[in-house]
């Protein structure tokens, strides 16, 4: 359970993402995958705040991003519990394992995984959802910029 400091570090983070969204329309990606809509955004780690970098254990860097997955029910537009895991390959091959931690604030669910790059380094992303017998794949790919 979050107590209200987790709270306070937590709402910079998740307005941080909904300004993505909101300022930047081509920054919103969104995939339908089966029943969800899957919601998916790499960001770079300086856009955060020192604070809530440090209450997330996010490591801020012009070398490091963060992979936000949010999933929603196509429907219903509620936040889903999922689990999520993935990868992401740079154009030479090389292979990255992807580690989501679940974020929850109220009916919001995020899933966040950092990732190292280079800059201009191009990543093919798969990322698997799944819930009981139902599995879906996220296929995107994204060229990633030193800020």
């Amino acid at each position: 359970m979050m107590n209200q400091r987790h709270i306070a570090y937590l709402l910079p983070l998740v307005t941080a993402f909904f300004l993505l969204l909101s300022g930047q329309a081509a920054a919103e990606q969104k995939k339908q995958l089966g029943d969800w809509d899957v919601h998916f955004i790499v960001v770079n780690t300086t856009f955060f705040t020192p604070e809530v970098a440090r209450s997330y254990g996010i490591v801020r860097s012009k070398y490091n991003a963060l992979v936000n997955i949010s999933v929603l029910d196509k429907a219903t537009k509620e936040a889903q519990v999922v689990s999520v895991s993935g990868t992401a390959t740079n154009l030479l091959g090389t292979v990255k394992s992807l580690t989501f931690k679940r974020v929850q604030e109220e009916d919001a669910i995020y899933y966040l995984a950092p990732l190292s790059f280079n800059d201009r380094e191009t990543f093919r992303f798969n990322i698997e959802v799944q819930r009981g017998n139902d599995t879906q794949t996220l296929k995107f790919q994204q060229e990633m910029f030193v800020e």
